[in-house]
Order: C-alpha cells, then structure tokens, then sequence
C-alpha cells in the first residue's frame, strides 16, 4: 500500500504557466524537493522546507512567496507589528529609526515592538545554556532559522538532539506583547492581532505550520519588501511613539554573525547561505568538529539581510546596519552584559521551555507503509540506481540518479526519461531494425514488359 503523505503547508508555490521546465530549481533545492515532469516543475511537499532557492534562482520567476496584506488589520481591533533589524537595514543610517516607527503607524498599525529586543533575551539563554551543557555532542546548533531547522528535520535528524532548545526572537516577542497588551488594553486575545515583517517565506510558512513553538501567537506576516515600498510613501510625523528596543546587540541579529556577538560566544562559527549550511551540517553529523562550542546557521546569504523578500541589495543592507550598530554601541556601556541590561527591562519576559516544542524528525523517503513492500522497492531501487550512469545530470527531470532511481520504483518515473538510457534503447532498437532489414529478402519492383517492348525496337 503506498505511503499517505503528511499534508504540509508551504508559502512558496509554482507558477505553472511561468515555468519553462529548464531545470535549474531542480539543482538549487536542497532537500530534492523538485522534478520537471512533463515540462513542467513539481514541488514535492513533504520534502519543501520553504528556503526559496529555488525562487531566488529561477531565471523565468515561476515561483511565488505567499504573505499577508495590510487588509487583514480590519480583522483585528488592535494591531500590534514586530519589526525587525533586517527592515531597519533596508534604509541608510541618516533615517532615523523613529520616522520608520511613524512610517509603520501611519500604515495602520497601533503599536510597535522591536524585536531586537526579544533577540537580547533569547541570546541570554543561549549563553547561559551553553554554560551549563554538559557531557553531549558538540557543537551545538542554532534554532532561531526555520528553514534551517527544517532542513535538520529532513536531511539531517540525527542532529536534533544538538540544536539549541530556544525560541525564535520573534516568536518569544509575539508571546510576550500579546499577553502585555491584552492585559493592558482589557482585550480578549482574539482580537489583537500580532504581524511580522518577513525578509524570507520560511518565516511566514513557521507561522501557519510551525516547528519550534507549541502555538504561536503570531498572526501572519507581510513581505519586507511591500512594506520597504509602502514605507518610502509613508516616512516621519510626529514622533510621539513609545517604541521599546534593544541595544546594539540585539540590533546585530539582522546580519550573520550578530547572534554569537549578542550571546558573546567565542568558540563558534556563522554559517550563511543554504549550500553552505548543508555542508556544515554534514561536517557536524560526521562529528567533524567536536572542539567547537556552537553553530549559528542562516539558510539566507548574508543572514536575514539576504532574504528572499528583502527590498535591498544584501550588501548595502549590511553596511547600512552595522553603521546603525556602531553608532549606538558609541552611546553604551563597553561591557556587553551591561549593555543589554540597559534594555532589558521587561516583566515575566517569557521563557522558551515554557513554549517550545520538541523537534521531530521529517523523514524524506518513505517507499511503502509495509515494512515487506518497502524492503523490495529498496532493492529494485538499488537495482536501477546501478544501472544508470551516475552523473546526477538532472537532465532527467529529478536531482540525481538515486533520485531517479526513487521515482522510477514508485511509478512515477520511467527508466527512459535518463538520456542515456534513452539513447541506449534507441541505439539498441536501431540495431534490431538493422538486423531485422537483412533477414528480410530484397524486393524486386517487376519490370514494365511494354517498356522493354519499346526498348528493343529503339535498339
């Protein structure tokens, strides 16, 4: 009996009349998410973690980000939007970070909460529990990337067990301001509504099928980049807002690196970039470095900054934010703990034990839900893995070989559709013709006896 797969929900789709079927998501993804069946791409579900490769490398843009619009805020009596450093980092430092605020509020938005300042306590229990880690695997891994996380989940679940048990910064906001404002404006929490501003779909697809937070109090998400445009329209006012924010470290989140200075690890390493975390996470699986205390890893290039919905050039955005970092790190106390003591303020800042669920293996290849049936697709599989070439072309629609090899057991490809395969057939079916055409007696078109009565009287 075949498997019946788990329905999940992803944020980035195919546009099938955009899609040329030239392959190129296909190689990109990866977790082998994608095939090009009959021209056309196909997004497998259960194997999608929502990274948007593929989307950033389509040269005919066939694929979409699913977000929010700012309609939905009509849904909601008090609206509550989570900024992030990534969208501080989409205008150049002489922008003050108040007229952003009135920027936000004059988009109908009644209040704002940094999440930087979320990132500040997240970091303090990063720090505190790799102190306190003791006798396990090393090096341990961040969690606060969802797409990262769903990549541990899919290709690497032996590595589960060393991903730090903590809350995304702003899942722990959403808890947070949620259950503040709720208190203090005497609202039912079904009618606050709490919104982030993605810089990439992992985020929004976390939101409505999360993997690191038992519910989630968030309520959607709008792309970073809508925003930055409606923003531009929208800059300054009054600046009479009451925004409460982090320090210099909680704003260094927004570029790769900045969660290992905000926690003050030394021991650790950043990873940026899909491929590049895929490869260190292999690194870690083969236990090739133990001596190393920690791991943040961000599935974008450039960390958030580089997300798939950022409006900036990643490059600029850096150099903008880390210009904001500097100058307000001027204005602080030189000692980091002081520093973010400063800003960290706020009563029963909620606790990522309290919230977070445990992390679960997503296994990629399932062949049959009978344990026999599956046993025998298995060997078939190997079978026909050993009789293709081994390049992983991707001419054949799939990402690899053993891919192939995968689909053609499950019926959902043919041996043919590898070209070699193809031009063996064919070779093989030209050279039976070949053979068949000589066994076959010559035929003789019989001759016209008027004619040869002709040619003799002409001779």
């Amino acid at each position: 009996m075949a498997p019946q797969p788990t329905t999940y929900f992803h944020s980035v789709a195919l546009q099938r009349e955009k899609c040329q079927g030239c392959v190129s998501c296909v190689k990109l993804c990866p977790t082998e998410a994608i095939r090009v069946r009959n021209g056309k791409a196909e997004i497998l579900g259960d194997r999608c973690i929502d990274c948007g490769a593929c989307a950033a490398g389509c040269p005919y843009h066939a694929f979409s980000v699913r977000t929010d619009t700012l309609e939905g805020l009509a849904d909601y009596a008090y609206n509550i939007v989570l900024p992030a450093p990534s969208l501080y980092a989409q205008f150049p430092d002489n922008v003050p970070l108040e007229d952003i605020w009135q920027g936000l509020q004059n988009l109908g938005f009644d209040e704002i909460f940094d999440v930087s300042l979320a990132s500040e306590y997240i970091a303090r229990e990063i720090e505190e529990y790799i102190k306190s880690y003791t006798g396990g695997r090393k090096p341990l891994i961040s969690a606060t990337c969802p797409a990262v996380m769903r990549l541990i989940q899919v290709k690497f679940p032996e590595l589960i067990k060393q991903v730090v048990p903590v809350l995304a910064p702003v899942e722990a906001a959403a808890i947070y301001i949620k259950r503040e404002a709720a208190a203090r404006r005497q609202l039912p929490g079904e009618l606050i509504g709490v919104w982030f501003i993605s810089p990439c779909p992992s985020k929004e697809t976390n939101i409505r099928q999360s993997v690191d937070v038992q519910h989630t109090e968030l309520t959607g998400s709008f792309s970073l980049s809508e925003i930055y445009g409606l923003l531009l329209k929208n800059l300054g006012g009054t600046h009479e807002l009451n925004v409460r924010t982090g320090s210099s470290y909680g704003l260094s989140w927004g570029a790769y690196g900045g969660e290992i200075t905000s926690a003050g690890l030394s021991n650790a390493l950043a990873v940026h970039g899909i491929d590049n975390v895929y490869e260190m996470l292999e690194q870690i699986s083969m236990n090739k470095m133990p001596q190393l205390d920690y791991v943040e890893c961000n599935a974008c290039k450039g960390g958030c900054l580089g997300g798939l919905l950022a409006a900036e050039n990643k490059y600029v955005a850096e150099c903008n934010l880390r210009r904001r970092i500097a100058a307000l790190r001027g204005k602080e106390p030189a000692d980091r703990h002081e520093a973010m003591a400063r800003t960290m303020v706020l009563e029963d800042f909620p606790k990522s034990a309290a919230y977070r669920k445990k992390l679960v293996a997503r296994p990629m290849m399932q062949l049959d839900d009978d344990i026999m049936e599956a046993m025998k697709k298995f060997e078939r599989m190997e079978e026909v893995l050993c009789s293709l070439p081994g390049l992983d072309c991707g001419a054949c629609g799939a990402p690899s070989c053993q891919g192939l090899a995968e689909d053609i057991v499950q019926g959902k490809a043919h041996e043919i559709d590898c070209i070699f395969k193809l031009r063996a057939s064919v070779h093989k079916l030209s050279q039976g013709m070949l053979e068949l055409a000589k066994q076959i007696p010559i035929y003789h078109e019989p001759k016209d006896l008027n004619k040869m009565e002709d040619d003799d009287h002409e001779g």
